[in-house]
């Protein structure tokens, strides 16, 4: 009990300290907010760059492996060539692989061209068309903001039904409910069926639900072509969560895709298995370098208001040392006279960090169109975290020197 109002003492001195002292208090925690702004304000910069990019890959799903031609993620000596005279995916492929693979919870099948659809004398450019089979909304997370997916039935007989993003349905109908009413797509009729949820603008304008167009695959391949010299399709094959990095789907597909195209043992791969891994792997591996950035900014920073903090405690130690000395004399404790400055220091730290996270909070404020600041409790607590070790760092040697004077030689001093 004695230590613990031992301890709250030595608070309440380091606080009166910074408070007789204004002026000399803010200049000394300058350095520090620098500091702690700039790192803090880079993590948060990075950690909102990268959550915005990631959802804008959403679309590839998760637990996902993809077959294509293409590796999607390549160096410099990127075999394009080689890939392009790869063979195109096939829709008995899809029926193999569907009752093959005993190590999928799903697998899809789909095909996907831009084009323009219309309804009365309102039309939409740009519209990202879809041909899915059924089993795609297993493999794929496809929320509806109203309305409903195809049956089966209608995927099978290739019924001229669709779903719809947001964009498109307020640009066709606008002030209408879209649900039931007929819109065309290359000439064709279709009655929406579902309005996809909205997404909202994202970092890229890459496969926005909010601009798709969906309809059976049947219904897709009579308005275009689909195969060799067309459209690629895609084959999407979704892993059990149990399957950590999806090793044992991948090896089963590679297995059955080379034993279903004929590929004798010395021959190598025709196809490329992706994971939306690769991506996101690839983008905070670059994320990191820029955060190392931000620390090599931000500590030369917290290097120097460290330095300014420890000046600024040798001069407190100096102009107090007669203080000291009668503390002494009248039976302080070494550690009450250590903590009173250790406290200072770190109180002065801390004070410089919470202002340097406050200026970063308000940046959160500014709008920076699709990309949205975000302050994460992590970051807060890490610059916490570093303002106290730079307090404690700053201001250890200096207590202890005041702590260890001798009470008679402290109380002559003037």
């Amino acid at each position: 009990m004695v230590f613990i109002k031992l301890v709250w003492e030595s608070i309440r001195f380091a606080m009166q300290a910074l408070k007789s002292n204004l002026t000399r208090t803010i200049l000394s925690l300058l350095g520090v907010t620098v500091g702690i702004f700039a790192i803090i304000a880079v993590f948060t910069l990075v950690d909102s760059l990268e959550k915005n990019i990631k959802s804008s890959f959403t679309f590839l799903g998760s637990n996902v492996v993809n077959v294509s031609r293409f590796q999607w993620v390549g160096g410099p000596d990127y075999p394009w060539w080689k890939y392009f005279r790869r063979p195109y995916n096939t829709y008995s492929e899809f029926v193999f692989l569907k009752d093959k693979l005993k190590n999928a919870e799903a697998i899809s099948f789909s095909a996907s061209a831009n084009t323009i659809v219309q309804a009365g004398s309102n039309s939409y450019k740009g519209t990202n068309l879809t041909g899915v089979t059924y089993t795609y909304q297993d493999v794929y997370d496809l929320p509806l903001q109203s309305g409903r997916f195809f049956t089966e039935s209608e995927i099978n007989a290739s019924r001229n039904v669709t779903l719809i993003g947001t964009k498109i349905a307020n640009t066709l109908f606008p002030g209408k409910d879209p649900l039931g009413k007929e819109m065309k797509i290359k000439g064709g009729k279709f009655v929406v069926i579902g309005i996809f949820e909205e997404e909202g603008e994202g970092l890229f304008d890459v496969a926005s639900k909010d601009e798709a167009c969906m309809i059976p695959f049947g219904s897709f391949t009579k308005l275009f072509y689909v195969g060799k010299n067309g459209i690629e399709p895609d084959i999407a094959v979704k892993g059990f969560e149990n399957d950590i990095g999806l090793v044992a789907l991948e090896n089963e597909l590679i297995g059955a895709l080379r034993a279903k195209r004929g590929l004798k043992p010395t021959q190598e791969d025709n196809f490329s298995l992706n994971k939306s891994e690769f991506i996101m792997n690839t983008i905070g591996s670059v994320f990191d370098v820029i955060s190392a950035a931000g620390w090599v900014i931000g500590g030369f920073s917290i290097l120097v208001g460290g330095f300014g903090i420890a000046n600024i405690m040798f001069v407190s130690v100096k102009e107090r040392t007669s203080i000291i000395g009668i503390q002494k004399s009248l039976g302080a404790k070494n550690y009450f006279i250590l903590f009173q400055f250790l406290f200072e220091a770190v109180f002065l730290s801390l004070i410089g960090g919470l202002t340097g996270i406050l200026i970063v909070y308000s940046l959160t404020f500014i709008q920076l169109g699709s990309l949205e600041l975000a302050l994460s409790f992590k970051n807060i607590m890490l610059g916490l975290g570093i303002s106290s070790i730079i307090g404690v760092v700053s201001g250890i040697v200096p207590a202890t020197l005041a702590a260890r004077l001798d009470p008679v030689e402290a109380i002559r001093a003037t």
